[in-house]
């Protein structure tokens, strides 16, 4: 399993509904099924990776996550997770407003643009390529870039609440220099996070 999928897994509760946002070929959710008795969907766009979940019994639903969560109630799962697609949206900022309309936690990683390796790149005068955003310029998927400080911001701007962090580097470990700077040294982003109006325990 993917070292950082493993790390999310510490932050879910055993017996939780769970909506994993670009689930691509299930794994996430199939180990926690296995491991935290979970039920729940994934979302996903690519038809091959659609039908690997279907392969491995997991409740998947083909759709494109820049149209949103519409169809799904307020509160309706406890965690909604999406890894590592928040820079390829139209909206982040809609998309986890919506994580958060429709899970009680949403769990939501990224790659820290504000690493000293890109801030590198572009003191050289062009976009970086990166062990952890390793696509160029033309051919990435990536639209909307941000810093482990942008995205803290934006939090506090809309009131959202960071409940918990973890920063790591390509290998998604921690280390002492990701804590004493983490928007330097950080290479990947995970937070927990919550609506500034939390809905009741239930």
């Amino acid at each position: 399993m993917r070292p950082d999928l493993a790390l999310i897994c510490d932050w879910i509760k055993p017996g939780s509904r769970i909506l994993d946002l670009g689930c691509g070929d299930g794994e996430l959710l199939a180990h926690l099924a296995r491991t935290h008795q979970v039920t729940g969907y994934g979302l996903e766009i690519d038809p091959e990776k659609v039908a690997s979940c279907v392969e491995q019994g997991i409740n998947v639903i083909q759709a494109d996550l820049d149209e949103g969560l519409k169809g799904f109630e307020s509160q309706s799962f406890d965690y909604v997770v999406m890894t590592q697609a928040l820079q390829a949206l139209q909206r982040p900022d809609l998309a986890i407003e919506e994580i958060l309309r429709v899970g009680r936690f949403g769990i939501v990683t990224f790659p820290n643009f504000g690493h000293w390796r890109v801030r590198m790149g572009l003191a050289q005068g062009h976009m970086p390529v990166t062990p952890t955003l390793n696509e160029r310029w033309y051919d990435t998927p990536n639209i909307h870039l941000c810093s482990v400080d942008d995205f803290e911001r934006l939090c506090e701007d809309i009131g959202w609440r960071i409940l918990d962090r973890r920063m790591l580097n390509r290998s998604h470990r921690e280390g002492w220099r990701i804590r004493l700077r983490p928007n330097l040294f950080g290479e990947v982003a995970m937070y927990l996070l919550q609506d500034k109006e939390p809905a009741p325990d239930r």
